[in-house]
């Protein structure tokens, strides 16, 4: 029986992006141990994954506000103490960061991640035992299953599957057909417009769609506000966990999203999407699932709300 631990720490998108080589694992090694080593806050997210034995939650950012606290210390030392309870057959960074780096090789066993052609910092690919480079165009989850497939040994299956199931909606989920709207992001070049947003929602509505306005603190909120305040049936929900924001979007019509780990979320769980990209590479971060999947705009050239129509007629062609 092989045991093997992943290391993605986050964010949301990344861990969605590594669910793929999970399946990978599972299949070509249906008795295997998998281990994930990831961000308290995607460990909902990560149990998710049938594949995945344990989550071993790392809370890195709260260990160092509560450093004086002994609590973190002893979290801390039982993630170290999870880490090493066994040796691994392969340990996989897919993350390329300095601190992953360190938490892969506080386990036992080999380390394999990313060359310094592609790791995010160089330094990390000092502590690994093997390596592999990629293009910059080749896609975030494909980088991730080769790193998988090639530290144990088999050839990937050609369809990406992040094998996972959405689970039921949330009771304020409205009546189908409905579209979310996820205009919020942790990086503000990302946003697209307010008016486009509203020229894309108004469209929906003239078709029947209910559009949905996710957030996720008081800034999204009082976006959300703002847009469903210029529309006429826009539903502003409560804060969403993990589980109901996968629940929401698993049931959806149709997602429009900014690059945002809940578009990607989208993607895993095969709804129709559309990626409005305004700051960032969509080469390596679009939208890629076994669902119909589309995406418009690039860095420093975000797209017209016509254009964003145009392709959800393309993925979704009954409600827009």
């Amino acid at each position: 029986m092989k045991r093997i631990l992943i290391v993605r720490l986050s964010s949301l998108g990344d861990v969605l992006h590594t669910f793929p080589a999970a399946t990978d694992l599972r299949h070509a090694l249906p008795d295997a141990v998998l281990d994930w080593a990831v961000e308290e806050a995607y460990v909902p997210l990560v149990r998710m994954h049938p594949a995945v034995t344990r989550a071993l939650p790392f809370a890195l950012r709260r260990w160092r506000r509560e450093w004086y606290r002994p609590r973190a210390w002893r979290e801390l030392a039982a993630f170290a103490s999870a880490l090493r309870a066994h040796p691994y057959d392969a340990i996989l960074d897919t993350q390329g960061l300095l601190k992953s780096a360190l938490v892969a090789k506080l386990a036992h066993g080999p380390v394999h991640g990313f060359g310094p052609g592609t790791a995010r910092e160089r330094l990390a690919t000092r502590l690994y035992d093997a390596t592999c480079e990629f293009a910059p165009s080749d896609h975030k989850i494909e980088r991730y299953r080769a790193v998988a497939a090639r530290a144990l040994g088999y050839t990937p299956r050609p369809a990406v599957d992040y094998g996972i199931v959405a689970p039921p909606a949330p009771a304020f989920a409205p009546r189908p057909p409905y579209c979310v709207l996820l205009h919020s992001t942790a990086r503000a070049a990302k946003l697209w417009s307010e008016p486009a947003w509203i020229e894309l929602a108004r469209a929906l509505e003239a078709r029947g769609v209910a559009c949905v306005l996710p957030w996720g603190s008081d800034e999204e909120r009082a976006r959300s506000g703002r847009l469903a305040a210029a529309l006429a049936h826009a539903i502003v929900p409560p804060r969403l966990s993990i589980e109901d924001a996968a629940g929401l979007i698993g049931h959806a019509a149709a997602v429009v999203g900014v690059d945002t780990g809940l578009m990607h979320l989208a993607a895993a769980l095969a709804v129709p999407v559309v990626g409005v990209f305004c700051d960032s590479e969509p080469l390596d971060a679009r939208p890629l699932g076994v669902g119909r999947a589309a995406y418009r705009g690039g860095v420093g050239a975000p797209p017209t709300a016509s254009a964003v129509l145009e392709a959800l007629r393309e993925v979704a062609p009954g409600i827009a």
